[in-house]
């Protein structure tokens, strides 16, 4: 028989009998007639037990979320409910069963729920059953099976790749599994499907996807975990322009499909040295405006020695919020002074403008400088500058990581509104302080801009790649690139990264060797699900759009995982613990 869900049962149903599966929500008795709420993934449905009922002292011992079996009648309600989907109907109750009883809840199943995220965690089956949580994970489901669909009528197969593979440098940490078959060796967890991609276009599959499980032994924190799904996808035969045509026509889909919105094509786009120097971010939020300017010309001359030492090897920027100086105390102000030092700046200078400049670093003003920033920065009464005045980097990510606070304290952002952005031209490499050395910036098989191939020895710090990044509401939602095919050039990617070519072969043999048999021109990108699921559905916490997710210490408080194995299993893998 198949089962009935609560949410389809309307008014057209009335005089139908009907057998109901779901638990006990809440249960009322109201003069001697009880009402119970059945709740199943539709919603609830609410039955109606009256005294002279012969299941009436079963339903008046029932407790909430045990389960149930009724058989009733579909009648309608005296006074409908429209808050319900089922609001106006009711099932007078002439069979129940009870197939399952259930102890006192460790926390109640509503959606204004009280416990803490560590409970919730810990009893995640019984979180699944709150309403809010439950949309969330169908959301989920909507937007995968409309990627699906759009992929699928584009030509694209659905390919999965392994999941035991082999470790490579690059990138985060791997977690590795060990081998009992193959004594002291390991295997990894993918971090991505990267390489097993460019191989199927190798292997002509022309333009591939998967739902892929990735892994990446990290630090977490509110938009991170550490296993993950992308929408994974690659084709041959492209350039930047087609993969960005494709992916703005799969948000078109599912912005029409899931939330009824009619995206405009194309997005906006704009280059990694654009979204630094205006915004401070390589996924800036453009639901609101509040620019960084520069303003080193400005003070070229100045007197003001915090200026004067700065502009000798780096540069004065700022940003104006409007109409705030009331609101902006010196408390606050110091405030974010001392957040931009999170961000390396060294401080935070600041003062109004109400006619005339006040408090901060007013005094230190010229008369000239005060004249050139009203009219640079169109400045009106009650206006308040923020000024970061360092190297060229940290003062674009301090100013933006403000920008972003400043935004949130004085609610700037449009919470109704979904702003897309491409973000191209990314640099090849990055400088890693940590590892003392340029990493690559994406991975070690995007491709550099055809003008700067030479460049890959001789000037990492200015070479730029085929990469792009689609952003949305500040978020990084996904990351491709166009990919190396020519082997003269991996090679010479890898030397620019530090590997010798005999660790290059140990590491990517197989790969590089592939290039030797005819490798099409291709590129790709991965989305993260997660992060597109979480903005779709209103959260700030990735947590909530997977079914069962990690702390932020990557342990699962409901399984007790990671947890200790037995020696056993320890010496069938050749291990042994180091304290």
């Amino acid at each position: 028989m198949k089962k009935i869900f609560n949410a389809n049962i309307t008014k057209k149903d009335v005089g139908s009998i009907v057998t109901l599966y779901g638990w006990v929500a809440k249960k009322r008795d109201l003069g001697g007639v009880i009402f119970i709420d059945l709740r199943d993934r539709s919603g609830i449905v609410q039955l109606l037990i009256k005294p002279e009922n012969d299941n009436y002292s079963l339903a008046s011992s029932l407790k909430n979320e045990s389960v149930l079996k009724v058989t009733g009648t579909v009648a309608l309600r005296e006074k409908a409910n429209p808050n319900l989907k089922t609001g106006e109907i009711e099932i007078e109750v002439s069979d129940l069963v009870l197939l399952n009883t259930s102890n006192d809840l460790p926390f109640e199943i509503n959606d204004d729920v009280k416990a803490l995220e560590d409970t919730r965690l810990k009893y995640r089956y019984l979180d699944l059953r709150r309403n809010s949580l439950k949309e969330k994970i169908i959301l989920r489901h909507e937007i995968v099976k409309t990627i699906r669909e759009y992929l699928n009528d584009h030509d694209f197969i659905e390919v999965e790749t392994p999941i035991l593979c082999k470790s490579t440098p690059e990138g985060a940490r791997d977690y590795l599994v060990p081998s009992r078959v193959n004594k002291h060796k390991f295997y990894a967890l993918p971090q991505s499907p990267q390489i097993f991609k460019q191989l199927l276009m190798i292997g002509g599959m022309e333009r591939y996807y998967q739902v892929a499980r990735c892994f990446r032994d990290e630090d977490l924190r509110a938009d991170r975990q550490p296993e993950f799904t992308q929408i994974d996808m690659e084709m041959s035969f492209i350039e930047e322009k087609d993969i960005q045509d494709i992916i703005e026509g799969m948000m078109k889909s599912i912005f029409s499909k899931i939330k009824n919105i009619e995206l405009e094509l194309p997005f906006l786009r704009m280059t990694y040295d654009e979204a630094m120097d205006k915004y401070g971010s390589d996924k800036p939020d453009l639901r609101f405006d509040l620019p960084l300017h520069d303003v080193s010309d400005i003070f070229k001359d100045s007197d003001f020695t915090v200026f004067k030492e700065a502009l000798k090897d780096g540069i004065i920027k700022c940003l104006v919020i409007n109409d705030q100086s009331d609101l902006l105390t010196r408390k606050k102000i110091d405030e974010y002074t001392e957040f931009v030092k999170v961000y390396k700046a060294k401080g935070l200078a600041w003062t109004k403008y109400n006619d005339e400049y006040n408090g901060g670093i007013s005094k230190f003003l010229n008369d000239n400088e005060k004249k050139c920033l009203k009219e640079q920065l169109n400045l009106k009464n009650k206006d308040v500058i923020f000024f970061v005045c360092d190297k060229k980097k940290v003062a674009n990510i301090a100013l933006g990581e403000l920008r972003n606070r400043l935004a949130k304290d004085f609610n700037l952002i449009d919470t109704n509104k979904y702003s897309f952005l491409w973000v191209t031209d990314f640099p090849v490499f990055e400088w890693s302080d940590e590892e003392n050395r340029y990493m690559a910036c994406h991975h070690p098989f995007t491709a550099p801009k055809d003008s700067d191939v030479d460049m890959l020895l001789t000037d990492k710090e200015h070479c730029k790649a085929k990469a792009y990044d689609i952003v949305l509401n500040g978020y990084e939602v996904g990351g491709g690139s166009i990919r190396i095919h020519q082997a003269a050039i991996q090679k010479k990617m890898f030397e620019a990264l530090g590997f010798s070519l005999e660790e290059a072969k140990e590491k990517f043999g197989f790969f590089l060797e592939a290039f030797d048999y005819g490798t099409p021109p291709h590129g790709g990108l991965a989305l993260g699900l997660e992060r597109l699921v979480m903005i779709l559905s209103n959260t700030t916490n990735i947590k909530d759009v997977i079914a069962f997710p990690k702390t932020a210490s990557a342990s699962d408080l409901m399984s007790k995982a990671p947890s200790i194995v037995d020696e056993k299993q320890l010496d069938e893998l050749y291990l042994r613990l180091k304290d």
